[in-house]
């Protein structure tokens, strides 16, 4: 058996921290670096390029997306503010002791391949050799701006830069962009714009946040698991019933099926629309000065157009041929491990329909006992060398996903976590369990002292 190597973790946020805890708990030497000052990737507002604005708040709800073992407080509301999730990442690097294994205010400038691990080049100027590297540097840093015929005179800049809804007061504001963050960001210039409209490129179906009373995604949760093509009748006839029929809005009908794209928790923005606070757009056309033109054949004078047009996912300190790449993203087998070199992993480039921390720790887990194994070698590391070079798992749970770059690398969560149910039964890896990683908590370690 050969000694595991030191890993390298780029990013100190959600994922960062879910594989600091399991390195911990399986003897895993390893470094974090964190580019910040402090933890929480892009939750901390303070952190440079950070998207989070004033208003965020999670559209997974509390209880379906909290670290294993680590709730959130009972006194936290069902969908958390981006205050509280940052306080919650505090408190669990703390209670976990991660704090110690974190190099903060430190970039990972470049990590290249040398001798059958990782050259890493640090800010500090600084060059340290790992056996192997985990990217979880996150995914929303570089914005994505769409072009479009013609020129815009008015203030034009991607919702990355926006913070609270005082920057649109005494403007005529266009959001372009229907994703949460678009829809959220829409109802904030719904409140506070002299006129505000939202631009779609398509039609979209809008999930409550509670059905019945009950978080939408606790509610999912809780109930029988149906064939996706039936749950998706299901909830689409629920829909119809809760939201009726949204061309009244001036929106579009939806050129899919309910869960054929990301999502979309959002129903304030429909209550705005009905209200005549903000109206809806088709995609555009072009620009002329402060003249926007859409493709009905309207026009609207606007001041400022914020693109909530989403980002590319890069991983800056490593040369992209490094990864296989789909549709811009990178291609892995479970959205994990590399195929090409044995010591490259990532955690968090993936896109779900579900809550993702608690998944995250599930992931790490698997990413921890790979590294382990492979350094013990033998039948155990032959064989999840074999899945990562020929495996090829069906993650979409039977959803034909619209045909965007997004969704290219989409995963059903229901389907995500059945395959890695079917890894670990074919490897002999027990799933997490509740207390196992107590011995972590930094009041069981001070008794044990």
């Amino acid at each position: 058996m050969t000694e595991i190597g030191r890993v390298c973790v780029v990013g100190g946020g959600p994922a960062g921290l879910a594989l600091a805890r399991s390195f911990l708990a399986r003897n895993i030497p390893f470094d974090v670096y964190e580019r910040h000052s402090d933890v929480g990737g892009l939750w901390d507002q303070t952190n440079p390029g950070s998207p989070v604005y004033d208003s965020a708040h999670f559209i997974s709800s509390k209880t379906q997306s909290h670290y294993h073992d680590f709730d959130m407080p009972e006194d936290y509301p069902d969908y958390p503010s981006n205050r509280q999730i940052l306080a919650y990442m505090h408190a669990f690097a703390d209670e976990y002791g991660l704090r110690p294994h974190i190099r903060f205010s430190t970039e990972v400038k470049e990590a290249a391949p040398e001798n059958g691990g990782w050259r890493v080049t640090l800010s500090t100027g600084e060059t340290k050799h790992y056996a192997s590297l985990v990217c979880a540097n996150g995914t929303n840093w570089h914005a994505s701006l769409p072009s479009y015929p013609g020129t815009y005179t008015g203030e034009m800049r991607h919702a990355q830069s926006y913070r609270s809804m005082d920057e649109f007061k005494g403007k005529r504001v266009l959001v372009i962009g229907a994703g949460n963050s678009g829809c959220d960001i829409a109802c904030d210039a719904a409140q506070s714009a002299d006129k505000a409209f939202i631009s779609m490129r398509r039609g979209y179906h809008f999930i409550p946040k509670h059905l019945f009373g009950i978080p939408a995604d606790a509610f999912a949760a809780s109930g029988p698991q149906l064939p996706m093509w039936l749950e998706q009748r299901v909830f689409g006839a629920v829909l119809r019933v809760l939201n009726g029929d949204l061309t009244r809005l001036g929106l579009q009908k939806p050129d899919h099926r309910i869960f054929e794209t990301h999502p979309i928790l959002n129903t304030q923005l429909l209550h705005f629309l009905a209200h005549g606070d903000i109206k809806a757009k088709p995609d555009i056309a072009r620009f002329d000065g402060k003249t926007v033109h859409f493709k009905d054949g309207t026009s609207e004078e606007i001041d400022l157009v914020l693109c909530a047009t989403g980002y590319s996912w890069k991983v800056p300190y490593l040369d992209a041929k490094n990864f296989k790449w789909k549709h811009g993203r990178p291609d892995l087998y479970m959205n994990l491990f590399s195929r090409e070199n044995p010591n490259l992993y990532a955690l968090g480039f993936m896109e779900t329909n579900g809550g993702a921390y608690k998944l995250f720790d599930q992931m790490a887990d698997l990413i921890a006992r790979t590294i382990a194994a492979r350094a013990k070698g033998g039948a155990e590391a032959q064989g999840i060398d074999k899945l990562i070079a020929t495996d090829k798992p069906d993650l979409t749970g039977g959803i034909h996903f619209v045909g965007s770059d997004r969704h290219a690398t989409y995963v059903e969560i229901a389907s995500y976590r059945k395959q890695m149910n079917r890894l670990r039964k074919l490897l002999g890896w027990p799933d997490l369990t509740d207390g196992c990683f107590d011995k972590l908590r930094v009041g069981a370690k001070k008794e044990a002292a």
